[in-house]
């Protein structure tokens, strides 16, 4: 049976779990621990050790992928939306292989969940572009042609009034603003038929937290393109960085 690990690094919590790379699933418990305040480098690292630790993988030579909420090119990240300014052209991937002593696999959090339902979930035999969103603290999103991830797509960042669109559609607006699920709706209505728009995809997948309530906003969006939530739910960041970690 192949397993590996995946951690998937989050605004808000810093999540990790052994998954069975031959059905995508989770082997373990998925151990979360809120992302430390500012979610500076070292205060992310030191939490990342203490997620090993609680799963009972700190020592483990099984393959890891982290998963991380910023662009990432060539082990770099280059962007910043909900943690520190610090990261941004930022080392990243060598900082964890430096601090956990390993090798690791490191990826764009919501590329990370694309390729969790495309190889086991909701895209899984896909043809064309599906368009993965992940909404949860802000918007991630991951771009597959026929399976194969396109990375680095940031659809979060389309401006809406002059700012990101995130601020405005992501489910934390939702619960910031106390929101009825017409009125959050009516604003990923918006979203979801301009990115229709742009792309034309084949297939709209929705993941992040609020993929566990799907029946309470999805029937309200009208589109041209299909759309579902994500198989793994909020564990395609897990799922989908241990399954990039043992290619």
């Amino acid at each position: 049976m192949a397993q590996a690990i995946g951690v998937d690094i989050g605004g808000t919590g810093i999540k990790a779990g052994i998954v069975n790379l031959d059905h995508g699933t989770l082997d373990s418990e998925r151990v979360r621990i809120p992302t430390p305040l500012g979610a500076r480098p070292a205060d992310v690292l030191n939490t990342v050790r203490e997620v090993l630790e609680v799963l009972g993988v700190a020592e483990s030579r099984l393959p890891l992928g982290v998963a991380f909420p910023a662009i990432v090119k060539r082990g770099r990240t280059l962007s910043a939306a909900n943690i520190a300014k610090e990261w941004i052209g930022f080392e990243a991937e060598k900082f964890f292989e430096d601090g956990l002593g390993r090798h690791i696999s490191f990826v764009n959090d919501a590329d990370a969940a694309g390729v969790a339902e495309a190889r086991h979930g909701a895209a899984r035999d896909a043809r064309g572009l599906t368009v993965m969103t992940t909404l949860g603290t802000g918007i991630g999103s991951a771009f597959l042609y026929d399976g194969m991830l396109i990375p680095n797509t940031e659809l979060g960042h389309l401006k809406h009034e002059g700012e990101s669109i995130e601020r405005w559609t992501a489910y934390s607006a939702m619960e910031r603003e106390q929101l009825s699920w017409e009125d959050w709706s009516a604003r990923l209505q918006v979203f979801y038929s301009h990115v229709e728009f742009l792309f034309s995809p084949d297939l709209f997948v929705v993941g992040g937290g609020v993929s566990k309530h799907p029946e309470k906003f999805l029937p309200l969006l009208e589109l041209n393109t299909p759309i579902v939530a994500a198989v793994h739910r909020n564990s395609s960041g897990i799922i989908g960085a241990a399954s990039l970690a043992s290619d």
